[in-house]
């Protein structure tokens, strides 16, 4: 059976995406059931926005790529609010907040070098 791949699933970005997905889904297991609807819910809809919007926008003009990551940039703002929140409700540690936030730090500046190879490959051309 032949693999089949699309050219936006060889970013470094939405792999690192995908990975924190899995760090997000982890993380809110430990969360108390009563959140399951509210801040877990969010959390994981805030993370896996991030790699949606990369893939949606990957192979379209590099405009709405731009618009696209911009969106993503969002949702890692939305997450940074979501560890927050679980911390001061004493759901994580000072420790897995400051890791979350490192993970959505480097993911933050993966998306905004992106958006500038974007930016200069288009005024470039």
């Amino acid at each position: 059976m032949k693999d089949i791949k699309f050219n936006f699933e060889d970013l470094k970005v939405y792999q690192k995406s995908l990975d924190f997905i899995d760090f997000t889904y982890k993380t809110c297991n430990a969360f108390p059931k009563e959140e399951t609807y509210r801040l877990t819910s969010q959390f994981i809809r805030a993370s896996t926005s991030i790699a949606l919007n990369i893939a949606e926008g990957a192979g379209d003009t590099n405009a709405q790529f731009n618009r696209y990551l911009q969106i993503a940039i969002g949702s890692v703002k939305e997450c940074v609010v979501c560890s927050t929140i679980a911390h001061r409700q004493k759901y994580i540690t000072k420790e897995l907040d400051l890791e979350i936030r490192e993970k959505l730090e480097e993911l933050s500046k993966m998306i905004t070098s992106l958006k500038k190879y974007l930016i200069n490959t288009n005024s470039t051309n």
